[in-house]
């Protein structure tokens, strides 16, 4: 499964359903499988095996036998709920589905095969627009669902670099119902490991903060981009401009570049430093 993708419709990146991890890993493997050069059929069968899902999320085979056969059984019950139509196009509408209609459990080989739902092909097949696409391997190595679910949310705006979210709605999204009303438990529980999964497996960095609407808590901004592309500009300004130069350069982040000199701290990137300065001033705007 090297260099798998996963293509999904946005509308079912932001559809609200709750998967396991193993749920997700199946489901995934199995959405890589689709060709991407014929229509997506409901009759197709996928097919993934337990040793698959060790290779690729580099656990215990033994772990993935006894994960996979649940995580099967319960993939027949679960539900999703969408907002919009696949491409984007029509009436906004709610519809209510099941991810798939068929699962098989093969004991002897150690595997399971799908067949997705007739109203789910849709939002994974024949896809123009709107739609989302990452490596198989950006996630597999993540151990929690929620995380998983976050960074599909990023990398739909990978291009933007900042999402700002409410809580309401990431909590539907994630279908965490009556779980971590606490806005601490939430943070803790599910938003920040969440971030430092995404930090240390998949190719994007991603910072947060808070915003408040009066005194409650009420929206999340993730700041985030390539770890490729942020390690190439930090090794081409490690050698600080002068202040001559620093005036012909314009600003980062709307932050004059002779403001970011005088606040950088030892060892700080020119863009590392506008980053921090700019999450400073939007938490004193959040806090006022």
């Amino acid at each position: 499964m090297k260099d798998a993708q996963v293509y999904k419709a946005n509308a079912l990146v932001e559809a609200s359903y709750r998967l396991s991890l193993y749920e997700q890993r199946v489901v995934l493997a199995c959405i890589a499988q689709v060709r991407r050069d014929e229509p997506l059929t409901d009759q197709k069968l996928y097919r993934i095996s337990a040793q698959e899902i060790a290779d690729m999320s580099g656990t215990q085979i033994g772990t993935a036998y006894q994960n996979l056969k649940s995580a099967s059984e319960r993939l027949f019950e679960r539900r999703v709920t969408l907002h919009t139509a696949p491409n984007g196009g029509g009436k906004t509408k709610v519809l209510l589905t099941r991810w798939v209609q068929t699962v098989e459990y093969d004991e002897g080989e150690g595997a399971v095969s799908l067949r997705f739902g007739t109203d789910m092909v849709p939002y994974l097949s024949q896809l123009t627009e709107q739609f989302t696409r990452y490596a198989l391997a950006d996630i597999a190595k993540m151990t929690s669902a929620h995380a998983v679910r976050l960074y599909e949310t990023l990398a739909q705006w990978r291009g933007a670099g900042e999402r700002v979210v409410s809580i309401d709605w990431l909590r539907d999204a994630f279908q965490l119902e009556n779980r971590y009303p606490n806005i601490r438990d939430f943070k803790r529980w599910v938003i920040e490991p969440a971030v430092a999964q995404i930090n240390e497996h998949s190719p994007l960095w991603v910072q947060w903060d808070q915003r408040k609407t009066g005194r409650r808590v009420s929206h999340l901004v993730f700041t985030f981009g390539d770890k490729a592309s942020k390690k190439a500009k930090a090794s081409s300004k490690q050698k600080r401009p002068s202040k001559t130069e620093n005036s012909l350069q314009g600003a980062l982040f709307g932050i004059p570049r002779a403001i970011i000199e005088q606040n950088a701290k030892p060892g700080e990137s020119y863009d590392d430093a506008a980053l921090r300065l700019l999450n400073e001033s939007k938490r004193k705007r959040a806090s006022t």
